[in-house]
C-alpha cells in the first residue's frame, strides 16, 4: 500500500514541476546545510512548489530526493516509519534528501526527523499549523532547525505573474485585484474562479485542520466565530464579546478556538502596545485575516469598507516582516480613544507610527489622523510618521496646538513595493 500511495505521489509531484512557478521572494533554502528545513505557512500558499523548485526535481540544486506527503489520509495513520524509509529508498535510490509534505498529520513526527536528523539524512518538512510545529521544534529540534515562512503571494510576487515590467497604471490596477482577490497562488498562475476555490480552501481548513483535529463538537459555534472576524477584519475585540457574538459557552473556549483560527493561518491578531506589561495582556487586540481573498470568498462585498480592507494588507505586509523577526507590531489607542493602526519596533526602539487612510481628502478625516500620529509620536518619541493612502502623495510639516512633525503620505501601491 506505502508503495503505491508513494508512486502516485511521485508522479503528482512531476506534474507540478512542469507547472509555471512564480519565483517567491523569501530567503534561499540552503539546501546542503545539515539543519532540517522546516517551511510553514497557510494551505495552498505554495510551501511545497516552493520547496521543489530549490529541489531542481531531482536534477537541479539539491540533487536526488526522496518525497513523501502526509496530506494522505493512508500515510496519515502510519505507524511503522522504517518501511516508508525503506519504500522511499527503493523507489527514489538511497536519496541524499527526504522532503516530506504536511508532515504535522503524523504522530510524533519531531521524533522521526529527529532521528533520521542523527542518522546523516537531510531533512526538509512543511507544515500548516504554526503552533503545532513552533511547540514540537522548541522542545525536540532546538538548534537543529532553520525556520522559513511562505505565505501566499505579496504584491511584489503577484505583479511578478505577469513577467513583464508594468506602468503606474498597471500597477494600480493589478493593485484592485489583489486587494479583493488575494494572493493564493494557484488561480493566479491557472486562472481559475477565486471565489469557489478559496471558499472550497476555507470549508477544508476549518473542517480538516481545526473541527476534526481538535473533536469540536459544536461545528456550527466555530463556523460562526470564523464568518464573524472574516467580516469585522481591522477591528478591535474582546473574548468576552466574541463569546456573546458567536453564542460560546466561555471566554476560555473562544480563546481556544481563535487559538486554533491562528495556527492554520486564517487569522492574526495585534496587541494594544504598552510598555506595561500587565496593561498590554488586558487590552483588547485587533483581529486580521492572512489573505484578503478569505473574506471576499465567504464574508461580504469588499467595496462595503475598503478602508479597513486597505488596512488588512498593509497588516499582512508588515506581519510577513514580523514572522522573520525583522520587527513587532502594534497599535497605539490613548483614554480619549484615539488610534494609530500600527506600531512598527525594531529591537527596543520604536521605529515607525503607521496610519491607513483610504480616503485622506476629507479634512475632518485628515485631521484626525494627524492629531493621533502626533499624540502617539510624542508618547512613544517616535518621528517617523507615515499615513498609507489611496492616491495622495506628500510630505507635510503639520502642528496640532503644542504638537508638530513632519508626516509622509504614499499611496498604497507604492509602499508595497518599497517594501
Amino acid at each position: 500500500m506505502i508503495k503505491e500511495i508513494l508512486i502516485l505521489q511521485r508522479r503528482e509531484i512531476e506534474r507540478k514541476l512542469k507547472e509555471p512557478y512564480v519565483e517567491r521572494m523569501s530567503p534561499a533554502l540552503k539546501i546542503n546545510s545539515p539543519l532540517i528545513k522546516v517551511i510553514m505557512g497557510p494551505r495552498r500558499a505554495g510551501k511545497s512548489f516552493f520547496a521543489l523548485h530549490y529541489l531542481g526535481g531531482g536534477l537541479g540544486k539539491g540533487g536526488n530526493f526522496g518525497y513523501a506527503n502526509f496530506d494522505d489520509e493512508k500515510l496519515a495513520e502510519l505507524e511503522n516509519y522504517n518501511e516508508l524509509i525503506a519504500e522511499l529508498d527503493v523507489l527514489y535510490n538511497n536519496p541524499k534528501i527526504l522532503f516530506f509534505d504536511e508532515i504535522q498529520n503524523i504522530s510524533k513526527w519531531e521524533l522521526f526527523v529527529n532521528r533520521l536528523q542523527r542518522q546523516g539524512r537531510n531533512i526538509m518538512i512543511t507544515g500548516s499549523n504554526s503552533n503545532l510545529l513552533s511547540q514540537e521544534l522548541a522542545t525536540h529540534l532546538t538548534g537543529r532547525h532553520t525556520p522559513i515562512n511562505i505565505l501566499t503571494f505579496s504584491f511584489k510576487e503577484f505583479l511578478r505573474h505577469n513577467k513583464k515590467e508594468l506602468t503606474s497604471s498597471e500597477i494600480k490596477s493589478k493593485l484592485d485585484q489583489y486587494i479583493v482577490f488575494g494572493g493564493y497562488p494557484e488561480p493566479l498562475v491557472k486562472n481559475l474562479d477565486y471565489k469557489e476555490y478559496i471558499s472550497n480552501l476555507f470549508d477544508s481548513v476549518i473542517y480538516k485542520d481545526i473541527i476534526k483535529r481538535h473533536n469540536i463538537r459544536s461545528s456550527k459555534r466555530m463556523e460562526d466565530l470564523a464568518f464573524y472576524l472574516l467580516a469585522n477584519v481591522s477591528s478591535e475585540y474582546s473574548y468576552n464579546s466574541l463569546t456573546k457574538t458567536a453564542n460560546l459557552a466561555s471566554s476560555h473556549t473562544t480563546e481556544k478556538y481563535l487559538s486554533y483560527l491562528e495556527e492554520s493561518f486564517i487569522f492574526f491578531s495585534l496587541k494594544r502596545f504598552s510598555y506595561k506589561a500587565k496593561e498590554q495582556v488586558s487590552s483588547n487586540k485587533k483581529i486580521y485575516c492572512f489573505d484578503n481573498g478569505m473574506i471576499y470568498a465567504k464574508a461580504f462585498k469588499i467595496n462595503s469598507d475598503f478602508g479597513r480592507i486597505y488596512e488588512n494588507v498593509v497588516a499582512q505586509e508588515l506581519k510577513r516582516k514580523e514572522m522573520d523577526k525583522l520587527c513587532e507590531i502594534y497599535y497605539w489607542k490613548n483614554q480619549q480613544q484615539e488610534e494609530v493602526d500600527f506600531v512598527v519596533r525594531e529591537n527596543l526602539k520604536i521605529k515607525q507610527l503607521i496610519q491607513v487612510c483610504f480616503n485622506v481628502e476629507k479634512p475632518k478625516t485628515k485631521d484626525r489622523e494627524i492629531r493621533a500620529l502626533l499624540k502617539a509620536g510624542k508618547e512613544l518619541k517616535c518621528k517617523e510618521l507615515l499615513v498609507i493612502t489611496e492616491n495622495y502623495e506628500h510630505e507635510e510639516n503639520v502642528k496640532w496646538f503644542d504638537l508638530e512633525g513632519k508626516i509622509k503620505f504614499i499611496p498604497l501601491w507604492k509602499w508595497l513595493l518599497k517594501n
